[in-house]
């Protein structure tokens, strides 16, 4: 698993890429939480993550609860058909705020 993090002034973009299973969750956890701590907003282009396990939903959870409890968004953003497919099955699409890309989502921020 790799990412980037590009910071703009409504929010801080994590681009990840590769999976995110066992292996590499705890390294995604890092990163989300480091980068949700201090930003703003959260948004993560999941455009580059083929693949998602039980252990990576958790880290994004994770995340997404500490940027709740300090008032913030983070919007998920270009999720892949296959992690989607991930979301839907735990029921959590309703959980996440889901945009259709990166764009869309800081449009979304810019609305609140």
């Amino acid at each position: 698993m790799d990412h980037t993090i590009t910071k703009d002034d409504d929010c801080v973009v994590i681009a990840l890429r590769g999976d995110i299973d066992l292996n590499y969750s705890s390294q995604a956890r890092e990163v989300l939480l480091r980068v949700a701590d201090k930003a703003p907003a959260v948004v993560v282009d999941l455009s580059g993550v083929g693949m998602i396990d039980s252990s990576g939903v958790a880290s994004l959870l994770e995340a997404l609860q500490g940027s709740r409890k300090r008032g913030k968004r983070f919007i998920l953003a270009a999720v892949h058909p296959s992690v989607d497919r991930v979301l839907k099955l735990a029921r959590l699409e309703t959980v996440f705020e889901i945009a259709d890309d990166v764009d869309a989502a800081k449009r979304s921020l810019a609305k609140a």
